[in-house]
């Protein structure tokens, strides 16, 4: 449909800060007019479908960063048209996937079937990045000039750090030249390898193998050290320590080129989740204290931390169901992104500034046209009612995977309806 009115809903602006009663008018795709709550929409849209939101709220649609689509080499564990179900599912209307595939995604040919791909079977939109060395090996760097013709959004490794500082600064250095954005994930590799939890008495304890949180800051300075000295734009895709803050907060006041952000899981779960072994509570990094939980939580509502995200990571049930130190690290998070962050919201961080951190500044680092609530702007919107509660059964998912920690848990807040580009892609039954 090529208009639409959507009515009496509660917008929400992340640019501007604000939360108001209001209707919106969607043509061609955008939207076209934002509407007090007091105009007379019957009679200035005679002639135009119009949708009522019932006051719940209205916002722009997710732009999740960090999201791994299994296809082409692990297509049992995730799929483009699995994963982007759950995301239309979740309020999700940008998926930015990661290169840590089979194979890996390190030149424009294998860049270019996994934006086709999810372009033709996902229905909404695909952001792809690419690796920053070849293979994610950490020995040479990936051509990235043809990698971004291709439509690279940013280059990263991943989990499977650069160790060396040489070929790190080379590709920071290249990076540079081209403006592109390189993604990091802090952490020490040598401390963390082979670790499953955050060192402390819970680890001693589960006699579980641990690694210091300071390994995080170090891998974090080392990576701003090396952007101080090549100039490149940066983002830490994952910061979860207390300890990390400060150099961050540091290199931002330095004025360095540099963003970071959190998983949804960093936010609202700590180390004594994992309890008695729960392999769905590995991730990586691991889960950390509940001090550095709330800090986390603080640097969202402060605006330190820019970005929240999913780190949609599926894993099949052989790779979990392992004994807690050999099982995958990973948890699903598309579809159940929305609803954890409301967790943020009953604890006081409002509706703007969440919607600041999941999508008008991951749409902001990667040069994206959406995550606004404005005139002009695509119509990637997310109607959700924030209170909704609900118990989650992990087997209602649309992921193939279904390995969220938060199965069985109470949770709030249901994603009514989703638009991309006006169009519905998602309607709850």
């Amino acid at each position: 449909m090529s208009e639409l009115v959507l009515t009496n809903a509660r917008l929400i602006d992340p640019d501007a800060g604000t939360e108001a009663p209001g209707h919106l008018h969607i043509k061609d795709g955008r939207i076209n007019e934002i509407l007090a709550q007091d105009i007379d929409i019957s009679a200035k849209f005679t002639a135009v479908n119009s949708l009522d939101c019932g006051g719940k709220v209205l916002a722009p649609g997710i732009i999740d960063i960090g999201v791994k689509v299994c296809e082409p080499g692990e297509r049992h564990k995730e799929s483009f048209r699995t994963a982007g179900r759950a995301a239309a599912a979740g309020g999700v209307t940008t998926m930015v996937t990661r290169p840590d595939t089979i194979p890996t995604v390190d030149t424009p040919e294998t860049l270019e079937f996994a934006k086709r791909r999810g372009t033709v079977i996902a229905p909404l939109r695909i952001a792809p990045m690419a690796a920053l060395t070849k293979d994610r090996q950490g020995r040479e760097m990936v051509e990235m000039g043809f990698l971004m013709d291709a439509g690279a959004v940013a280059f990263s490794d991943g989990d499977n750090v650069v160790t060396d500082p040489k070929v790190l600064s080379r590709a920071m250095t290249y990076a540079r030249s081209l403006g592109a954005l390189v993604m990091g994930h802090p952490q020490d590799p040598g401390l963390s390898a082979g670790a499953a939890v955050t060192s402390g008495k819970f680890a001693s304890l589960r006699g579980l193998p641990a690694v210091s949180p300071m390994a995080e800051r170090m891998g974090l300075e080392r990576d701003l050290a090396l952007v101080e000295m090549t100039g490149v734009r940066y983002h830490a895709d994952q910061l979860s320590t207390a300890a990390s803050l400060p150099a961050l907060e540091r290199a931002k006041a330095a004025g360095l080129d540099v963003t970071a952000g959190v998983s949804i899981h960093h936010l609202t779960l700590n180390e004594l989740d994992v309890g008695d072994y729960r392999t769905f509570f590995k991730v990586k990094p691991p889960l950390r204290s509940e001090d550095d939980r709330l800090a986390m939580v603080e640097a969202v509502a402060s605006g330190l931390i820019d970005v929240v995200c999913s780190m949609h990571t599926p894993q099949d049930e052989e790779s979990k169901r392992l004994p807690f130190e050999e099982a995958a690290s990973g948890a699903v998070g598309l579809q159940t992104l929305l609803p954890a962050a409301m967790r943020l919201v009953h604890a006081g961080v409002d509706l703007p500034t969440l919607w600041r951190a999941l999508s008008l500044n991951p749409a902001k680092r990667l040069g994206l046209e959406g995550g606004r609530l404005e005139e002009g702007a695509p119509a990637d919107l997310v109607l959700f009612d924030p209170d909704a509660p609900f118990v989650l059964d992990r087997e209602t998912l649309f992921s193939k995977s279904k390995n969220t920690p938060f199965d069985g848990q109470r949770m709030q807040g249901r994603v009514l309806r989703t638009f991309v580009g006006g169009t519905e892609v998602y309607a709850r039954a």
